[in-house]
């Protein structure tokens, strides 16, 4: 797969996501955020299962126990991402869903820095300042700042983001098995959050009919094939320039909030937006910005 190729998938991954806002949403009314979490994801593993044996047939290389315990700690950060997340949208929007959401993106360097000793460049730190200001402004009331129990409970979950899309790069770099990992994620996150959610959360045969159409789309297209769509892209594009276009799914969602929920964001709230876009671009792109700028300030001088 060429570079473009695997930008245009993660470009996919990002509409896939953003409306899936709408369907997680949507399922929160008749059944538990847990429960909805186990059952798109045992979902998606059902899906991927048969591209996972067949990759295995195909591999030269058997999985080091390092690569195996990797796969774990992700599948592990995408049960405890998926599940704060699942929960923040019984009381915040999608549109400060996708948002909200989005912040792992200036994560995803502070997460690398911890795992591997990566510099954190200058310009995360600015990024970070941008994006926290903008998703203030996102919650923004029109009488006071406010946060509501759910926004907070996105933002812990992106570091659970942000954890994860280190390790896949890690994972790919050692491992090139992107179907076993999705496979892997996939079912640790079903397996447990559906048995927690059962044993938790009461439920009714109305309310997961109800949701099924939601879980079928979350399980199925947001799962079993953005997620995937993103593991496989990894392979071609390093984990800061696939957080950047996946970040794009904020855009998505306050689209799909928009055209389907009638959700209006005020000024001030579309304000905020851009700044965490801004915040994004200002980390991924603002260091290759000051080399071109050195560079042609270098090559003035010479003459």
């Amino acid at each position: 797969m060429s570079r473009l190729r695997a930008d245009l998938c993660l470009l996919l991954t990002a509409m896939i996501w953003g409306t899936a806002f709408i369907a997680q949403k949507i399922a929160n009314a008749t059944m538990g955020p847990i429960s909805f979490v186990g059952a798109r994801f045992l979902l998606s593993a059902i899906m991927v299962i048969p591209l996972a044996l067949f990759e295995a047939r195909k591999a030269t290389v058997a999985l080091s126990q390092r690569d195996i315990a990797i796969a774990v700690v992700i599948g592990l950060g995408l049960l405890i991402g998926s599940i704060l997340q699942q929960t923040a949208l019984i009381t915040t929007s999608a549109t400060n869903g996708g948002f909200l959401t989005a912040l792992y993106v200036v994560l995803v360097p502070v997460a690398t820095w911890i795992l591997t000793r990566e510099r954190i460049r200058g310009f995360v730190a600015l990024a970070c300042v941008i994006s926290v200001t903008g998703a203030w402004l996102l919650t923004y009331t029109g009488e006071q700042h406010t946060w509501e129990s759910g926004d907070i409970l996105l933002i812990v979950s992106d570091f659970a983001w942000a954890f994860a899309i280190s390790l896949i790069a890690m994972f790919l770099q050692c491992a090139p098995r992107p179907y076993f990992l999705a496979c892997t994620q996939f079912t640790i996150t079903g397996v447990l959050a559906l048995t927690a959610g059962l044993l938790l959360e009461p439920g009714t045969a109305d309310g997961w009919r109800t949701a099924l159409p939601a879980i079928l789309y979350a399980g199925l297209i947001s799962g079993g094939v953005a997620f995937t769509l993103q593991i496989v892209a990894q392979r071609h594009t390093p984990a800061p320039e696939a957080a950047l276009i996946m970040s794009l799914e904020s855009v998505f969602a306050a689209i799909a909030g928009a055209v389907l929920l009638a959700e209006r964001p005020t000024p001030l709230a579309m304000l905020g937006c851009v700044l965490i876009l801004g915040g994004v671009v200002t980390a991924e792109m603002g260091p290759a910005v000051l080399a071109r700028f050195r560079s042609d300030r270098d090559q003035s001088r010479a003459r």
